[in-house]
């Protein structure tokens, strides 16, 4: 994927099968962090303040991901296995089959945020 200019031109730029999914995770990270800024940083697109990155998205040719703080995907491991999804140190990888959960992804965006202090 190429530099883009927001969030918008991100997914309509991404593999056509994830743009509902990548649409969904932006509502509910939006919902979930109100008064968090929009923004592109590091080429995907990403909720926080200033350089604070609480918690970012990205699609790629056979997956999305759901990145976040290490300590909130070490908090919510158990959740995330629960939801049969795989996880890193610092994102979760979730797929048009296996969708990430909207209380998953509220959870650990709050969980990042707290552990950020932001």
């Amino acid at each position: 994927m190429a530099k883009f200019a927001d969030h918008d031109s991100y997914i309509a730029a991404a593999p056509e099968q994830f743009r509902p999914l990548l649409t969904q995770l932006r509502r509910q990270l939006a919902q979930a962090l109100p008064d968090a800024e929009e923004f592109i940083m590091y080429d995907i697109p990403g909720f926080g303040f200033g350089k604070s990155v609480i918690a970012g998205y990205a699609a790629f040719s056979k997956q999305c991901g759901l990145y976040v703080s290490k300590g909130a995907i070490a908090s919510h491991a158990d959740d995330i296995a629960a939801a049969g999804l795989k996880a890193t140190k610092t994102g979760v990888t979730f797929s048009s089959r296996k969708p990430i959960p909207d209380e998953l992804v509220t959870k650990l965006a709050l969980a990042s945020r707290k552990e950020l202090g932001v």
